[in-house]
């Protein structure tokens, strides 16, 4: 997959109204896409290069045969999980990515880690930074805001039953049901007032007397700076984790390109 440029973005660069331009930056968790004076932008896509490529960790338990030896290890589980977002002074466009941990077995013996060989086995783990490409339509006729960071762990806050209703139907959701799903999540939970995302929606949540609404409440799931638990800056977690030469090495910091059009003629009312 590449990042298309939006058909009618296209007329306008073919025809001088704008120019396509990128921005590229990586390592730092936060950067700031300038818009020159009396301008506007429309961010159509960006590609991702994850943080935390090229470290390698053997499992801290052994199994025999060929069963599964253990989950992610905790120096890796960050990178796991990584957020972009993008503020422009009027919105605020979070996205989370998913990133795969590999896993191959390596086997224990007295001679050292070696592989194919039938005893103790251990894996190893490795992330799979492979880009990521996304499309999105962000406008801005302000100096962007974009802030990279690793995702250690979400708090599941408040259960409770979903009543049915006409936008929780019986059978087709969980209205009625007997389960109990997740209807507050806390992320970056050592913070005095974190964000948390309530469910089945802001409005919902009060409507259904899920409980009180928190005093942070949001419909959308990010999480903010938070170096224990939320949103961890790539390089200072890369360094104090691994070493120095892991925050230095470019394979193992993310890069972000951002795609985006350039407008210099007259902003639309609806920025203004």
């Amino acid at each position: 997959m590449s990042i298309a440029i939006p058909t009618l973005i296209e007329k306008d660069i073919r025809c001088g109204k704008a120019r396509y331009q990128t921005y590229q930056t990586g390592m730092g968790g936060q950067s700031v896409l300038v818009v020159p004076d009396n301008s506007y932008i429309i961010i159509f896509g960006y590609d991702y290069s994850p943080a935390g490529g090229g470290i390698g960790i053997l499992s801290s338990t052994f199994t025999n045969g060929t069963g599964v030896a253990t989950g992610t290890r905790p120096e890796l589980q960050p990178f796991e999980t990584q957020q972009i977002s993008f503020y422009t002074g009027q919105a605020f466009h979070p996205f989370i990515h998913h990133c795969n941990v590999a896993q191959r077995p390596y086997i224990s013996t007295t001679n050292g880690e070696v592989p194919n060989v039938t005893s103790l086995i251990r894996l190893h783990q490795e992330l799979d930074n492979t880009p990521i490409q996304r499309q999105t339509y962000i406008i801005s006729n302000r100096s962007v805001a974009i802030t990279v960071g690793l995702i250690r762990r979400v708090e599941l806050n408040a259960a409770a039953a979903i009543p049915v209703t006409d936008k929780t139907p019986g059978s087709l959701t969980y209205g009625g049901s007997a389960a109990t799903p997740n209807v507050e999540s806390i992320y970056s939970s050592n913070l005095a007032n974190p964000p948390s995302q309530v469910q089945p929606s802001l409005k919902q949540f009060q409507d259904y007397g899920l409980g009180g609404i928190p005093g942070n409440a949001q419909d959308q799931a990010f999480a903010v700076p938070d170096q224990t638990d939320g949103l961890i800056e790539p390089t200072q977690f890369l360094e104090d984790t691994f070493g120095l030469g892991f925050r230095e090495a470019s394979g193992s910091n993310y890069f972000l390109n951002v795609h985006y059009a350039l407008y210099t003629n007259t902003t639309p009312e609806a920025l203004g």
